[in-house]
């Protein structure tokens, strides 16, 4: 009979080799985007969004009330079951509440509890998870609902708010790999849908750099490995997590000034988000050290190069590691084809955007929104033929995501959407 001390090995060694198969994204999506869940578009949900803006002294209320009950965990399973193996969580800066600027920014609280119990039962679901920074500090496009504050005043594109979106890209690095609530979540999208013309975004090419770098910078601190990267030796003198940032903020050799500066102002950010999370943030704690050594680091994700034009940066310029791309494409916005069925039909069949980004190595790409809404009174017979269309274009990329997987009644639908039965 094995001893107790062999199967209490066997039992972590499971447990250690379980959590980096599932940190990981199939070899196809097929997607659900969680919309309007941690962040309200009053599209999806007017009634909810105009009660909350009515009262604000009960929005924290409301809001949670909002969030523990927009799926259930038989939701997840009814996805599992329909062949969906990924979900997209669209986030606010604001989840990470200390980067908040409660004199100015008026955000609901409790959000970061409710994604961890959310990424628990996607987790249990079995799940892989991309979080989407959609809503940036500073709102990263103008007189758009998804940015958090519908405004024409956009300053996500200042040193400020850039340094406040690497902090949360940071913090969020770090819960991924730290918390085990976080376990299938496989990649982390730097900004959803910044403006298009690259002209009216400053700076933002070196932001993508400076992102990969704090993913990779918080990994090699936390002792990931990253594959081409050589390993850090905080760890060795660090027993704990927030010790071997500092130390990693201490390395001039390694990262540049504004790095360094990230990895030592979000120090106390993560401090105060694990304790709302009750996360023990010790290298000693149950195995950790051990642990995150067989983590795989995460994927990062941006908008593909062609989301922008007048010269825009090439995101593949700031790889480190693993990472892909990310195109959206709505027909009922229009600007991409004519109003009718056969146009769209022949539009979609001849899509060529993913040889184009292949091009300029933004591979593998995904398409991370769309939607079966048209510019036209479409029937059902057509909607079906429209739903698998689409679903054929995109995954001969790294596959897609549909918007929304849920919206109040008496919205308009975007549709459900099955994935392909293998």
């Amino acid at each position: 009979m094995p001893s107790s001390h062999f199967l209490y090995a066997l039992y972590i060694l499971t447990a250690l080799l379980a959590a980096v198969k599932a940190a990981s994204l199939p070899s196809k999506i097929y997607g659900v985007n969680l919309g309007s869940w941690l962040v309200l578009e009053p599209w999806m949900l007017p009634q909810e969004f105009a009660f909350a803006k009515a009262y604000p002294n009960t929005v924290d209320a409301i809001f949670n009330k909002h969030w523990s009950t927009w799926f259930a965990q038989t939701d997840l399973d009814q996805l599992k079951a329909a062949g969906i193996n990924t979900v997209r969580i669209p986030l606010g800066y604001w989840i990470v509440e200390p980067l908040v600027d409660r004199t100015s920014e008026y955000y609901p609280k409790g959000g970061i509890l409710q994604l961890r119990r959310g990424l628990q039962q996607i987790r249990d679901a079995g799940i892989a998870v991309i979080l989407d920074h959609h809503a940036l500090p500073g709102v990263q496009s103008p007189n758009q609902m998804f940015t958090g504050r519908c405004t024409r005043d956009v300053q996500f594109y200042t040193p400020y708010n850039y340094h406040r979106a690497l902090i949360w890209s940071g913090v969020m690095t770090a819960l991924s790999h730290l918390d085990p609530a976080f376990r299938t979540v496989a990649s982390l999208q730097a900004v959803n849908e910044p403006i298009m013309d690259a002209s009216r975004t400053p700076g933002y090419g070196q932001f993508q750099k400076n992102f990969v770098q704090v993913v990779r910078a918080v990994e090699l601190a936390l002792g990931i490995p990253v594959s081409g990267v050589a390993p850090l030796s905080v760890l060795s003198s660090s027993r704990n997590v927030t010790a071997a940032l500092s130390a990693a903020s201490g390395l001039p050799n390694l990262f540049d000034s504004e790095i360094r500066q990230v990895l030592q102002d979000m120090i106390p950010v993560l401090t105060k988000v694990a304790m709302q999370l009750t996360l023990n943030l010790n290298f000693d704690h149950q195995g950790l050290k051990v642990d995150l050594g067989r983590k795989s680091p995460l994927i990062t994700n941006f908008m593909d190069v062609n989301w922008q034009y007048n010269n825009p940066s090439n995101p593949a310029d700031a790889k480190i590691g693993p990472q892909t791309y990310d195109n959206h494409l709505y027909y009922s916005f229009g600007g991409v084809a004519d109003a009718n069925e056969e146009a769209y039909m022949t539009h979609v069949c001849n899509l060529d955007r993913i040889e184009k980004d292949a091009a300029l190595g933004n591979t593998p790409l995904w398409f991370g929104e769309w939607g079966l809404s048209t510019q036209f009174a479409a029937s059902d017979a057509f909607l079906v033929k429209w739903a698998d269309a689409q679903k054929y274009s995109y995954s001969k990329g790294a596959g897609w995501i549909v918007v929304p997987r849920g919206i109040e009644e008496g919205v308009p639908d975007s549709g459900s959407v099955k994935a392909p039965q293998p």
